[in-house]
């Protein structure tokens, strides 16, 4: 009953984050760019932090065989490159990115609401194996959306919804992550060792997406301050994460 409680806590907080996208009607570009690449940054700490920290750690202190369970982090970052590659899911965490063109909407309110599914599915699994593993999964996921709902919604107010439409369907499309919460619990209660299993593949996809959709918008800023300023967000992210193990 835990489980499902903090599951469903949880996701619902994490699809909530859908309607940040509003905020970027009141913010500056240029203040909003700068607040983003930071969050980018305290993202990339985080969800590094998590795999490497509290997923990866607690695959071996389960039943896993270190072989099977090195094998599912790789298809962890397989499943997430297949995401990218053939459901054109896209990560612009540039509010006003240029590169999305009208027809990516579509494509990206159904590569996000896979996407939410999958977050879903794992912080249900990670809240099956203990609390402080939940725990962490749903901050480093948090940390990842607000970037990312921000970016979608400006993906929909760029492809000319309004303001109000484009609300509904991200939040429309991060509900998906009960749905998947809801499907990683009941698996796990009647599949042996589905949580245990689903733990490598959350930490391979954390990692891919940290290493190849986060830290290469970072590179797009040269200037010393800013780069210094992304290190030490990265370097936060993680102490957060380090910080979390206390509470197990």
């Amino acid at each position: 009953m835990d489980a499902w409680l903090y599951s469903i806590i949880s996701v619902i907080i994490v699809s909530a984050i859908s309607l940040i996208g509003i905020v970027t009607l009141f913010v500056r570009v240029e203040l909003l760019r700068k607040i983003i690449l930071l969050f980018v940054s305290f993202a990339v700490g985080g969800l590094f932090g998590d795999a490497f920290i509290h997923l990866l750690p607690q695959i071996y202190n389960g039943h896993g065989a270190a072989l099977n369970s090195a094998l599912l982090v790789l298809a962890g970052i397989l499943m997430f490159f297949c995401l990218e590659k053939f459901i054109r899911w896209r990560h612009c965490h540039i509010w006003d990115c240029k590169e999305h063109f009208h027809p990516a909407a579509t494509m990206n309110l159904i590569g996000d609401g896979v996407h939410n599914l999958i977050d879903g599915m794992i912080i249900g699994a990670s809240y099956a194996v203990n609390f402080s593993v939940g725990f962490a999964t749903t901050l480093a996921v948090i940390l990842h959306e607000v970037p990312q709902e921000i970016g979608d919604f400006g993906v929909l107010i760029h492809s000319g919804y309004s303001r109000k439409k484009a609300l509904f369907l991200n939040l429309l499309s991060a509900l998906t992550a009960i749905v998947g919460a809801v499907l990683a619990i009941v698996l796990g209660e009647n599949i042996r060792g589905f949580s245990m299993a689903l733990v490598p593949i959350a930490a391979g996809g954390f990692i891919y997406i940290a290493g190849s959709d986060l830290i290469p918008e970072l590179h797009h800023e040269h200037k010393l301050g800013i780069s210094i300023q992304q290190l030490s967000a990265i370097i936060f992210g993680i102490a957060i994460m380090a910080l979390l193990t206390l509470i197990e």
